[in-house]
């Protein structure tokens, strides 16, 4: 019998849903991108990831105005939030599996730079 399960990226076990480390490793590794598609596939590759990483749509927020305005330049602000989204990624939780006999809570929040929202229990 298989302790762990490892699925679409993810592995499974009694304990919960975890990342796939190499994976991470991956983007750890990821050299700064040198043009607007080397960005989307970064992005498409930690976006997968993303409700693992607390704010990732604010962390992330400087690329995703890249791609917005079609624009490709390397703020300090651009440069901070790749460096911060690699570290984020190395300080996924591991998610606990549900317990459908007690109640779950939904937790949201929005600004003007964001939205987020979170599914609890206990």
């Amino acid at each position: 019998m298989e302790k762990e399960l490892e699925y679409l990226g993810h592995f499974i076990s009694g304990v919960g849903v975890k990342v796939d480390h190499r994976k991470i490793e991956a983007m750890v590794d990821w050299t700064l991108p040198k043009d607007i598609s080397a960005l989307r596939r970064f992005l498409g590759l930690t976006s997968y990831y993303g409700w693992f990483v607390k704010g990732y749509g604010l962390i992330a927020k400087p690329f995703t105005t890249m791609l917005k305005n079609d624009s490709f330049e390397w703020t300090i602000e651009a440069r901070e939030a790749f460096e911060e989204l690699k570290r984020a990624m190395t300080r996924t939780p591991v998610f606990g599996l549900p317990n459908f006999e007690k109640p779950f809570e939904v937790y949201t929040d929005a600004s003007n730079e964001g939205i987020e929202a979170v599914l609890v229990q206990d």
